[in-house]
């Protein structure tokens, strides 16, 4: 029989000092029924400051007519001397001279009894928001500040060593631990989910990774895979059945391609995002649940919001933290590297030896755009290694694949390294002649090619002997 996992939120307690066990009852219960459920409770105002420098708490809910110590005083003792912790007042004392002053003092919220739960949860949740922010700013500033990564090792999965991806491999680790949802961006093939599963081993989430697929789930499917359903929700729902949002309780739930989810799914995810809460096919009541939401797409779900298809108020929520993953063609530098790593995979997976790549291999796939990114080149590289006999590996598939890709009339190769908008390429206020223009041009298409011919005349549309014939002429003009 499995045990229950229980998560503990917030991650550090919630403290409630009162003289009156049955007001510490009551703030208690109305916390845990909000789904707060690590708290600490005290009666005796004297052995607060002894508890605060024991361990760490998330926020304090402090009454103030209490014997031996007075609030007031205890408010300015751990205002001196813990002032990182947000104190929230609560107090029978109504008159707005108390307030001000506990205000002045440095409280974070003034509550009067009787307390409102809905007033109660708002401020503490304020107060647990403050508490998050603080820390993922102290994040992003060691990480901005420190040029080197606390856990390298979470991501080694990711086969890079472009300094883009270092950068955003520091960002990964500043905002891995906060709770928030974080959307994740990039085409086709960058590799979405794997930076989603590290973020995860990075949260230090004791639950599971739970992938979803939302593309093409109409709202039906999208709930009853997500939240479940209750037995005879409808026909042929003859048990049970645990969403999988269950299955990621105290871990990551990662929603792959939210850009497809119709409205009806939208207002859904919107509630789970906001409140913590769903419904279950066929229930009334709502179940609480503390996955934490990470979200994936490859479009823009600004111009979805333009065009009508997409939430605002969903995308603001989904948008908290954002990581945008650059395409293959903005780390150019990464595909030998990742050549290496497709043809060593490739070559266990289909139980051969690892074959000897040509030296032409890799400035030929580094003139390539790879407009289907990673996943794109490890196709390329298995269906290369699944021909291949022995010897050096063969360019034929390598050439087929881009030939094709780029169509029989396409023209020259796609270039990596021109701008994704507008001309790829910028002139000066003095115009080159023709000849200094096709000069600029060929040498810029060898430099690409790393000195080959053949790929750099393929990038350029001409034949290789036509390149040939150039590069004579121009030989004189370089000596």
């Amino acid at each position: 029989m499995t045990k229950m996992r229980i998560t503990l939120t917030p991650g550090h307690p919630i403290m409630i000092v009162d003289d009156e066990e049955s007001i510490l009852l009551a703030i208690d219960t109305t916390l845990q029924m909000a789904g707060y459920n690590h708290t600490i409770t005290c009666r005796d105002s004297r052995r607060v400051m002894e508890i605060l420098s024991a361990q760490m708490i998330e926020c304090m809910l402090l009454d103030l007519n209490m014997p031996h110590l007075h609030g007031e005083r205890l408010l300015d003792r751990i205002a001196r001397e813990f002032p990182e912790i947000p104190v929230i007042i609560v107090t029978g004392a109504v008159d707005v001279e108390t307030a001000v002053r506990c205000i002045k003092s440095g409280a974070f919220d003034y509550i009067v009894k009787p307390v409102e739960e809905d007033r109660l949860i708002t401020a503490v949740k304020r107060a647990a928001s403050f508490q998050e922010l603080k820390r993922e700013n102290l994040s992003l500033r060691r990480h901005i500040l420190g040029d080197s990564l606390e856990k390298p090792e979470a991501f080694r999965e990711i086969i890079t060593r472009n300094k883009k991806m270092l950068v955003l491999f520091q960002y990964i680790e500043a905002i891995a631990r906060t709770s928030q949802p974080v959307l994740i961006r990039g085409e086709t093939g960058v590799g979405k989910e794997l930076v989603a599963r590290t973020l995860h081993t990075l949260s230090g989430l004791k639950g599971d990774f739970v992938a979803v697929n939302a593309a093409g789930l109409d709202d039906n499917v999208f709930s009853d895979t997500l939240f479940g359903h209750a037995r005879g929700a409808f026909t042929g729902a003859d048990r049970v059945r645990n969403g999988l949002i269950e299955q990621a309780a105290g871990g990551t739930l990662f929603l792959d391609e939210i850009g497809d989810l119709n409205h009806a799914s939208q207002v859904k995810l919107l509630r789970l995002l906001q409140e913590g809460e769903y419904f279950r096919l066929g229930e009334d009541a709502p179940r609480k649940t503390d996955a934490r939401i990470v979200a994936a797409t490859n479009q823009n779900l600004s111009a979805l919001q333009t065009e009508g298809k997409f939430r605002k108020d969903l995308n603001y929520r989904l948008r908290t933290h954002r990581i945008y993953i650059p395409p293959l063609r903005d780390r150019i530098d990464d595909v030998p590297l990742l050549a290496d790593h497709f043809l060593d995979q490739a070559a266990k997976s289909l139980g051969k030896k690892s074959p000897t790549p040509p030296e032409a291999l890799y400035p030929l796939l580094k003139s390539y755009s790879f407009p289907g990114n990673i996943r794109e080149l490890q196709s390329m590289i298995f269906d290369a290694v699944s021909r291949h006999r022995s010897g050096v590996l063969s360019l034929d598939a390598f050439k087929s694949h881009i030939g094709g890709e780029n169509g029989a009339d396409a023209g020259p190769t796609s270039l990596p390294h021109g701008p994704e908008e507008g001309s790829p390429i910028t002139f000066s206020s003095c115009l080159p002649t023709i000849k200094q223009a096709t000069a600029l041009l060929v040498a810029e298409a060898m430099q690409r090619a790393d000195g080959n011919q053949s790929i750099a005349a393929r990038m350029l549309g001409i034949s290789q002997q036509a390149l040939s014939k150039r590069l004579k002429k121009l030989a004189p003009e370089n000596n």
